[in-house]
């Protein structure tokens, strides 16, 4: 036992990437890494934006600031060691690091698919209990949705962080994906997995089908509410406040349940890949877009801080 835990941790792994160096990933790898860049500048500029204006400093922006936090060290998980493996032509991570990888990249996902269904709470709050809002989403609430919600997350990617450890590994070390995704871990275990990989997809779909049934939950009675709204405008402002929060959650619980809720006979290490590039990169990039190019008050927000900065400049 001693000896195969020396062996794992000195012993590298092997990412096999998705791009190859023809003139058509090349090109592909250009866009992921300007997709990587427009992701961190948003989300940083939206982190930026909610904590310096005041007009901002409400439950559902706290909620948002915390959404692009998760997404900028999503992206910040994978994207880099990738980058950095094709660029160099070495495709090895250590086993140090990819274990750090698989429990950040679980963490990360887990917290944010939780926040992602309470946001979906406060909207019905907000459309449903508008009088009761300030009381019902007062700070303490808030902290508790925001605390959960990495504490879902950063258990879960403990756990099987500690699972995928427990493992050995054959000497073939050759992971088919671009980053230590757990599942594509797995099949190198000189062991039997299955267990272990039945109670793993049992996790995913409690940690996908409970926020989402949150979200289900608070927009069929937002529904209901909106259709009692005798004001054509009412029902319109209603709506327009939750198609950022809608836009989102598709995007990530639809690329989310197409990798991890299929049966396995019907994944291939190429379809999860591709998948993967949309979730860990491309999301984290359209959400802070999502809601800045869709919200008057983060446009303004941003306008103030332009204007400010040609006042700073003249000065």
């Amino acid at each position: 036992m001693v000896m195969w835990l020396n062996q794992s941790f000195t012993d590298d792994f092997i990412l096999l990437g998705i791009f190859s160096h023809s003139p058509t990933d090349l090109l592909l790898f250009s866009v992921v890494m300007l997709v990587f860049t427009v992701a961190l500048c948003g989300n940083v500029l939206l982190i930026l934006l909610i904590y310096t204006d005041s007009r901002l400093h409400t439950p559902m922006y706290f909620f948002l600031s915390q959404l692009s936090l998760m997404d900028l060290m999503l992206v910040c998980t994978n994207v880099p060691k990738m980058a950095a493996n094709f660029l160099s032509g070495r495709k090895s991570i250590s086993f140090v690091g990819c274990i750090i990888q698989i429990g950040l990249f679980v963490s990360l996902v887990g917290s944010e698919g939780l926040l992602l269904g309470l946001m979906a709470y406060d909207r019905y709050v907000a459309i449903s209990h508008p009088l009761h809002y300030p009381v019902l989403m007062n700070q303490k609430v808030c902290l508790q949705i925001v605390g959960s919600s990495w504490a879902f997350g950063v258990v879960d990617g403990l756990v099987q962080m500690v699972v995928v450890m427990t493992f050995p590994y054959c000497n073939l070390r050759e992971v088919d994906h671009f980053f230590c995704e757990m599942l594509s871990l797995l099949k190198l275990a000189c062991a039997d997995t299955s267990l272990f990989e039945k109670v793993g997809f049992a996790c995913c779909i409690f940690m996908l089908l409970f926020p989402f049934s949150i979200i289900v939950a608070s927009y069929a009675r937002i529904l209901g509410t909106v259709l009692r709204m005798a004001s054509v405008q009412s029902r319109r402002k209603a709506l327009a406040t939750c198609s950022s929060h809608l836009t989102a959650v598709s995007f990530f619980y639809g690329a989310a349940m197409f990798i991890y809720l299929r049966p396995r006979r019907y994944r291939t290490p190429s379809q999860d890949k591709e998948v993967s590039i949309f979730y860990t990169v491309l999301t984290p990039m359209l959400n802070p877009l999502i809601y800045s190019l869709r919200n008057r008050d983060v446009l303004g927000a941003l306008q103030k801080g332009l204007d400010h900065c040609r006042t700073g400049s003249q000065h």
